[in-house]
């Protein structure tokens, strides 16, 4: 088993930062959209209310319940200001995070290829070294066979 580099242990704190991240991010996601769903809710109810007070209107409605109808659009439009808001925020934070997690994506990608380069180096000095011991084999091999030649061929 090979020991860990002081490289892979970056990778793995950096590949556990970008999985936290994707989880974050999966996450803020999900806020998004129940906000962007509770915005949605509320103008529905908004039309819904407002389509009744016309309802109301057109068949006469007396000032306190015009009051009431008033009051509670009044709410409705406080109550849709602040779920605006909320989806701003959230919108917000979800670019963040989209950026956080692009960001250790990035750092990632860097560290694996800095392992690539490290593992091609290493592969090549390895190929070089078997070629060195090959060469020198063969060198061996071909010193042997003039030496066994030589003495051949002083014996006859």
């Amino acid at each position: 088993m090979t020991q860990a580099t002081p490289l892979d242990t970056l990778i793995s704190l950096t590949r556990d930062s970008r999985d936290t991240a994707s989880l974050k991010l999966a996450e803020l996601r999900r806020a998004r959209h129940d906000a962007q769903a509770q915005l949605d809710t509320l103008f529905r109810y908004r039309q819904e209310y407002r389509e009744r007070l016309q309802g109301a209107m057109a068949q006469g409605i007396g000032p306190d319940s015009w009051q009431n109808y008033q009051q509670f659009l009044a709410s409705l439009d406080n109550a849709i200001e602040r779920a605006r808001q909320s989806l701003s925020e959230r919108e917000n934070q979800l670019n963040r995070g989209q950026q956080h997690w692009q960001d250790e994506q990035r750092k990632l990608s860097a560290y694996d290829t800095l392992v690539d380069r490290r593992q091609q180096r290493e592969q090549q000095r390895s190929s070089r070294q078997e070629q060195r011991h090959n060469d020198e084999m063969a060198s061996g091999l071909m010193l042997r066979r003039q030496h066994n030649e030589s003495r051949h061929g002083s014996s006859h």
